[in-house]
């Protein structure tokens, strides 16, 4: 029911797909109700397990809990659903997230060589993966999606950085110089759909843009799309402190994420929206 889903369920209502929603609210189907969950799985092509709490929040104690839950639970309850199958779904694609490597300003990170990295989101990631990949399934393939920034109308972080750009803010965050991996939804969409057909994929895959970006080279495109010459910088204290207002933390910001999808090039997949420039034009024209 988030901003991808919603996307994802248009997407495959056009192919001509029956979708069923599982969600805590507003979906056909209720996630703890696991007997419907399973009967609605039987013969099913594919399950797409988005489910989990915003971290847009403050890292707090109940937050961090319910950030937790809200992912390992819902996958594990998934996951027995399929087991209780007699004729499970072809694949199971599991959200996951590219905040699972390190900061990372040297080198990017790959699924083969991308290293681990520490702190509160990493072990979110950890433990979504460790729940998802603990289920050993015979008849279904399971697919892990580390997502990148997710970039697309109406919704995700389009529209605080476009509010940020319109009223003469959109300069660099912090230094500016940490990466700044993304993905176009429908790109994000088409390897869902990619790894759905290719009947012999699975395991972990980067879903981000072939050409990350810097930050700094971020704010100076959205504003070259918008026609906008100007935006001020904000330092990193004073993004924290206005994190802190607002109820969020900096981490999206300011954390370098390097990151490649090397396996889904190895793999062959093509992004219709490979560099920053072709992703925001396409996003912000009218």
């Amino acid at each position: 029911t988030g901003f991808v889903g919603k996307y994802l369920k248009k997407e495959y209502l056009k192919l001509g797909y029956k979708v069923i929603v599982i969600a805590r609210n507003n979906g056909d189907l209720n996630w703890l109700d696991s007997a419907k969950i399973a009967a609605s799985l039987e013969n099913s092509t594919l399950l797409v397990n988005l489910a989990g709490k915003s971290v847009n929040c403050r890292y707090n104690e109940k937050n961090k809990a319910e950030i937790f839950s809200s992912r390992t639970e819902t996958t594990n309850i998934l996951g027995e659903a399929i087991k209780n199958c007699k004729n499970p779904p072809e694949l199971w694609i599991n959200a996951s997230t590219a905040t699972i490597y390190r900061d990372a300003r040297d080198r990017p990170m790959t699924e083969k060589d991308g290293e681990i990295g520490t702190g509160f989101s990493v072990e979110v990631a950890k433990k979504w993966e460790h729940a998802f990949f603990n289920f050993e399934m015979f008849k279904t393939r399971q697919g892990a999606l580390r997502m990148a920034i997710v970039l697309g109308k109406d919704g995700g972080v389009i529209e605080p950085f476009d509010n940020l750009v319109r009223f003469g803010l959109g300069g660099q965050q912090g230094d500016g110089k940490q990466m700044f991996s993304w993905i176009h939804i429908e790109d994000l969409c088409r390897i869902i759909r990619f790894i759905e057909l290719n009947k012999n994929r699975n395991g972990v895959y980067n879903c981000s843009a072939p050409h990350p970006i810097t930050n700094n080279t971020f704010m100076r495109t959205f504003r070259q799309v918008k026609k906008i010459s100007f935006g001020l910088p904000a330092p990193a204290l004073l993004l924290r402190i206005g994190a802190a207002i607002i109820g969020t933390e900096t981490e999206l910001l300011l954390k370098s994420g390097w990151v490649l999808p090397e396996r889904l090039i190895q793999h062959g997949f093509e992004f219709r929206y490979p560099t920053i420039t072709e992703a925001l034009t396409d996003i912000l024209k009218k």
